[in-house]
């Protein structure tokens, strides 16, 4: 808490009338937006127009709220954060239904409201009383001015010279200090409504620990996973090969001995057998993770896998090595959205493009086949975007009837 002294003779009182004085008119072109916007939706909710302008005002709170928490920095040292979901790289109509969702965006709605109706008109009767006060402390000067003719300080009552108006000059001080002071409780109240209104709300500590958990849930899937793909490496495969080369030679000796063709042929058909088991089995230890994933990042994965795919693929990313946990997620969910083109939508091309865009990873899977594609259908779509959410991002999938099918991922790339 400041003394008294001290904040008068601070910028402070400035800043706070400032911060007034810019809300007055912007609250009150708000007021007349909402006002406007709102009778009009419900004029025209009949035509269907009506609906588009109510969801005009709903969604321009959200760069009010932006605004707001940028000239809040003028009398509150502690920004406020941004309470909604990031949303880099998704298209208008993405924006729109993501924000439309948010509770913040309502939360800003209220805001809009007040700063319109509540703090608009106070923060004019401030800068009303500050303008006044000024005018009565520069009294005596305004009488010497416009002597000889009258002024009136008070309706019905002339004052004669500058020295019958020092009185003025007290009141005027006294309205000064009542404007500081007024000025500084109004902006305050404002700061403690707009971080109410405008900041995150207490349970995004929840939010941040169920983050946490999924952060720690994913490190134990890759733990997991490495694992698995060491067992499988080191023993099994080892195994198969060991296999392998003691029916070859055990074939050599037999194929030595005449008596023993049908044997030699047995254990040659084992001998085959045991090989496509171990090519089966690096393929399945390729696809749990591909070394060139780790060695060289998701765009040359990717483009191993669009080389051995049945359907011409296009490969378009532009990203630089990424956090393993996302990269890991972005593969596999190229190589779903593959194989559901290969087998289910008869498509001819597909295409595979991505870009860092505000510290998100922005990735699209695009064919031309025959769409209708429903996510509810089966796990493959519902488990990738189970995998998505885990990291905060979003898997978006449009897929009309008659094509084409699009798959949107957007996931941090904070790792």
């Amino acid at each position: 808490m400041r003394r008294p002294v001290r904040f008068l003779g601070s910028w402070w009182p400035w800043r706070c009338w400032a911060y007034l004085g810019s809300g007055f008119p912007l609250g009150y072109a708000v007021l007349v937006g909402l006002v406007g916007l709102v009778g009009l939706g419900v004029v025209l909710a009949v035509a269907g127009i009506g609906l588009l302008l109510l969801i005009g005002a709903v969604a321009g709170a959200v760069p009010l709220g932006e605004l707001e928490r940028r000239r809040l920095r003028w009398v509150e040292p502690v920004p406020v954060a941004d309470p909604h979901t990031s949303l880099a790289g998704a298209g208008a109509a993405a924006w729109l239904r993501t924000r439309l969702r948010e509770r913040a965006t309502w939360r800003e709605l209220g805001y809009a409201a007040l700063l319109g109706v509540v703090f608009g008109a106070a923060g004019f009767g401030v800068l009303a009383l500050l303008a006044f006060s000024l005018m009565l402390v520069a009294a005596p000067v305004i009488v010497w001015a416009l002597a000889p003719e009258p002024v009136m300080l008070m309706p019905g009552e002339a004052v004669a010279g500058p020295l019958e108006a020092l009185g003025g000059t007290a009141v005027g001080l006294a309205g000064l200090l009542l404007a500081a002071y007024a000025g500084a409780l109004l902006a305050g109240a404002q700061v403690k409504t707009a971080r109410l209104l405008l900041g995150p709300r207490e349970e995004d500590d929840r939010v941040l620990e169920l983050t946490r958990s999924r952060v720690r849930l994913v490190d134990a899937f890759e733990a997991e996973r490495r694992r698995i793909e060491r067992d499988l490496h080191d023993g099994a495969q080892q195994q198969l090969v060991a296999l392998n080369m003691t029916l070859g030679l055990a074939e050599m000796r037999l194929r030595a001995v005449p008596e023993a063709g049908e044997a030699a042929a047995l254990v040659g058909r084992g001998r085959a057998e045991a090989r496509r088991a171990l090519e089966q089995l690096r393929d399945l230890v390729r696809g749990i993770h591909p070394q060139v994933l780790t060695d060289h990042g998701l765009a040359a994965a990717v483009a191993e896998v669009a080389l051995r795919h049945p359907v011409p693929v296009e490969v378009d990313l532009d990203v630089p090595r990424l956090p393993e946990p996302v990269e890991v997620t972005a593969y596999f969910t190229v190589t779903e959205a593959l194989a559901n083109a290969a087998k289910h939508s008869g498509a001819s091309r597909v295409a595979v493009a991505g870009r860092v865009e505000g510290g998100r990873l922005a990735l699209t899977i695009t064919d031309d086949g025959r769409g209708g594609a429903d996510p509810g259908a089966g796990a493959g779509l519902a488990g990738l975007a189970d995998r998505v959410a885990m990291l905060q991002g979003r898997l978006i999938v449009s897929s009309p009837v008659g094509g084409p099918t699009e798959l949107r991922v957007e996931v941090p790339c904070s790792g």
